[in-house]
């Protein structure tokens, strides 16, 4: 382990939870995820694979303040819209009626040929 990096965590116990996720080998947007997840963590509650029904939805953020609620879909060479499409068909909403009148539905693809990223956020109507 780098002398840099290990003097951090010492000094900022949280960064340890940072560093082993830099270190895991897992795709790309889930790290995104995560790593936003750390730095919301006073302000949201992260579920992934949230029970909605009989279907689950990818991550789910549930706010411990007057935050939005989040709901994202991950697709991987597809598109964000289909995700976003995704989301309200399979009514992953359910289970968080108390946020939709502050709901964000996040919809994020990974194209593996372009190895870029987009994504597309709608509020809940």
């Amino acid at each position: 382990m780098d002398v840099t990096i290990f003097s951090l965590i010492i000094k900022y116990p949280y960064m340890i939870e940072l560093y082993i996720c830099l270190c895991v080998v897992i795709k790309e947007y889930v790290y995104t995820i995560y790593l936003a997840y750390i730095m919301a963590r006073n302000d949201y509650t992260m579920v992934r694979e949230f029970p909605s029904g009989k279907e689950f939805a990818d991550v789910v953020f549930i706010p411990r303040y007057d935050k939005p609620a989040m709901i994202i879909e991950l697709k991987y060479d597809k598109d964000a819209d289909t995700a976003i499409k995704q989301i309200k068909e399979k009514k992953y909403f359910f289970g968080l009626e108390k946020y939709l009148d502050n709901l964000l539905l996040v919809g994020i693809n990974y194209d593996k040929e372009t190895k870029k990223h987009t994504c597309v956020i709608e509020k809940y109507k």
